[in-house]
């Protein structure tokens, strides 16, 4: 049983609330549309604390999902995002600070968006019933069947870089191809995969990357906002340390 699981069980009985998921639940073996979520404690300051901890996010889903039958690494990422909104609006409340620079005149300004009035951005292409998208390359001519990336693909990604020496080329493109593909042409053996990523044409890449991204289900995190000049500034709101910090 992992730790995750363990926390939730202990503390069933926690003050929480239950968090609408984007993806309404159908990438999940449960498919679960929710999930209960607890408040932030004085507990957890300490985990907000902590500069030791590379691994905040993953932390706080771990210790805040109550929910002991959900695998936390399964939470794509939308869906993570949308928990951790929960969770910086109820403690914190919904006012979120940019600091950011006039592109005219170069000074400094402050802005503010509100977490609560972020929308949900529902993808045209549709999944078939495992949860899965399949797709036609356009260079290749191969049919592919490939899934969202989840927390945990995205924990092992970015560790990537710490296994790799000073100076060799990490292979990022071709790791998270790897995990996106889940077949090709019906072919479902992890070393064809990779033998076939490694020699992909970049086109093919791209369409899997961009299509992928295109779609998942999630909360729409841009935003275009008026400088003190007039102009406009492009902001994104990030997830990590930065994103629960500023209070402390």
């Amino acid at each position: 049983m992992d730790q995750g699981k363990q926390y939730g069980e202990i503390n069933m009985d926690l003050p929480h609330d239950v968090v609408r998921l984007p993806s309404q639940g159908i990438f999940y073996t449960s498919k679960k549309k929710s999930l209960k979520v607890g408040y932030l404690t004085a507990q957890d300051e300490n985990i907000l604390l902590s500069t030791g901890n590379p691994n905040l996010v993953m932390t706080l889903l771990k210790n805040k999902i109550y929910e002991p039958d959900f695998n936390i690494n399964e939470l794509i990422d939308g869906d993570a995002e949308a928990i951790l909104i929960f969770l910086r609006n109820t403690a914190f409340g919904s006012d979120y600070i940019f600091k950011l620079k006039d592109p005219k005149t170069g000074s400094d300004f402050e802005t503010t968006i509100q977490l609560d009035e972020l929308n949900i951005l529902q993808p045209k292409i549709k999944p078939n019933e495992q949860g899965l998208f399949e797709m036609n390359l356009p260079r290749t001519g191969v049919s592919v069947v490939c899934k969202l990336l989840n927390v945990g693909d995205t924990n092992e990604l970015t560790r990537l870089h710490e296994s790799y020496p000073e100076g060799v080329t990490v292979p990022v493109i071709t790791k998270r191809l790897e995990k996106h593909v889940v077949s090709i042409d019906g072919d479902t053996n992890r070393e064809t995969i990779s033998t076939f990523i490694n020699t992909l044409p970049i086109m093919d890449s791209k369409f899997i990357r961009n299509t992928m991204s295109d779609c998942e289900p999630k909360l729409d995190l841009n935003r275009t906002v008026s400088a003190p000049s007039g102009e406009k500034v492009n902001v994104r709101i990030t997830f990590g340390a930065e994103f629960f910090r500023p209070f402390f």
